[in-house]
């Protein structure tokens, strides 16, 4: 989780710069493409404000309440910083298109604007390239895109979902502003708005979907299940794995329970040491599998 956490707090300190400097762009041109930018850079430091509350509290000890842990508190913050990124970025975001277009107005001297924009696009560049290194050394042999689909690290998947959309809007709002400026004409700056706007709610509705799947309690990476039969097959004890449940129960944290068919004429010591032995194997190539419950069956 350090890796998630210093990620975050990068994002929110490029994050912070960028909001303010937006916020006096925006004030000087009177863009609306700069106002939504400026609120959606506001709202990115909110969110990771969330995201770092999130790990802290899903890294509390399981206690008598929650003999499971805490690790689910994770996918919850998540799952509110793509509410939040909804509302508050992509349909304030929509908003402001359309009242720009229903009333269009001229944009002022861009030029302190367009310096600020470039520098946006460095830093927030800079993160997302961060974002992407990290993920990448998680991910190992699976494709990025299959891995952000499927991933149980819901911090890294939102924080990259954050500064990708950002870098998007930046170069939607530059070139809105750019056009609107050339032809003297305040409609391209509402056309920018909305684009940023529909850019954030695309990147939240990805966010809340696949959040909500590990929010509810959604399988472990199938590559458990795949372990668990090779040591199955290896194990003298075991002939075979009859049924194998698993649940994500947060980033780096997996409930794994399983009914295994061991070979007639055991003894019940040998059964057991036979068990406990699965489990230690099991943990040794899973280290997320937390807990582990194996129950004997014929």
């Amino acid at each position: 989780m350090a890796g998630s956490s210093s990620e975050v707090i990068k994002s929110l300190i490029v994050n912070t710069v960028i909001a303010s400097a937006k916020g006096v762009a925006a004030a000087i041109t009177g863009s609306g493409a700069m106002l939504a930018e400026t609120l959606h850079s506001f709202a990115d430091c909110g969110n990771q404000l969330l995201l770092l509350v999130g790990i802290k509290k899903s890294q509390k000890p399981a206690d008598e309440m929650h003999p499971l842990g805490y690790g689910r508190e994770m996918y919850f913050y998540s799952f509110i910083v793509a509410l939040l990124l909804f509302s508050g970025g992509g349909m304030f975001s929509i908003y402001e298109g359309i009242h720009k277009l229903q009333s269009p107005e001229e944009v002022g001297d861009i030029t302190i604007a367009i310096v600020i924009l470039v520098l946006a696009i460095g830093l927030e560049g800079w993160a997302t390239l961060g974002n992407v290194k990290t993920m990448n050394q998680r991910r190992g042999d699976t494709p990025f895109f299959r891995y952000l689909k499927d991933s149980k690290d819901s911090d890294l998947v939102v924080v990259f979902g954050e500064n990708s959309a950002a870098v998007l809007g930046l170069f939607l709002a530059l070139g809105a502003l750019m056009i609107a400026k050339q032809t003297d004409d305040g409609r391209w700056d509402a056309i920018g708005s909305l684009a940023i706007g529909g850019v954030l709610v695309g990147v939240a509705i990805f966010l809340a979907r696949e959040i909500k799947g590990l929010l509810v309690g959604e399988a472990a990476d199938p590559k458990l299940v795949a372990t668990v039969a090779e040591l199955a097959a290896a194990d003298p004890h075991v002939e075979r794995v009859i049924r194998i449940i698993s649940v994500q129960q947060g980033p780096g944290e997996i409930l794994v329970a399983m009914k295994l068919k061991f070979r007639t004429g055991l003894d019940s010591d040998t059964m057991v040491d036979g068990i406990n032995n699965f489990e230690k194997q099991l943990r040794a190539r899973v280290p997320e599998a937390k807990w582990c419950f194996i129950e004997p069956d014929r």
